[in-house]
């Protein structure tokens, strides 16, 4: 999915994200193997984190990209979060705000 989301981001302008490697559990439960003849149940899944930082006027732009792109109707699309930024500098040029991004 990310590759899918990274190209609908990048066809609106959008070049910017992160993507981690993460852990995590949810509805999605993780599966369960059998070690020396006992049940184990794997709490934590793999799953990959995408970060995107944009404008206040791009935020719904960027959620409905990944909406489109990532949505199955199957449990494990994820969650998007919407979160404030507080300060943004480029350290590089040590440009703040809007004009970092």
């Amino acid at each position: 999915m990310v590759d899918g989301i990274r190209q609908v981001l990048s066809d609106h302008g959008i070049r910017g994200m992160t993507i981690l490697e993460a852990k995590g559990m949810g509805r999605q439960k993780g599966p369960t193997e059998v070690y020396r003849g006992s049940e184990c149940h794997i709490n934590f899944i793999p799953k990959v984190k995408v970060e995107v930082v944009v404008a206040d006027s791009l935020a719904e732009v960027v959620i409905d990209c990944i909406v489109k792109a990532a949505r199955t109707g199957e449990v494990g699309d994820g969650k998007i979060f919407v979160t404030n930024v507080e300060e943004v500098i480029r350290v590089r040029t040590e440009e703040v705000g809007e004009n970092a991004l």
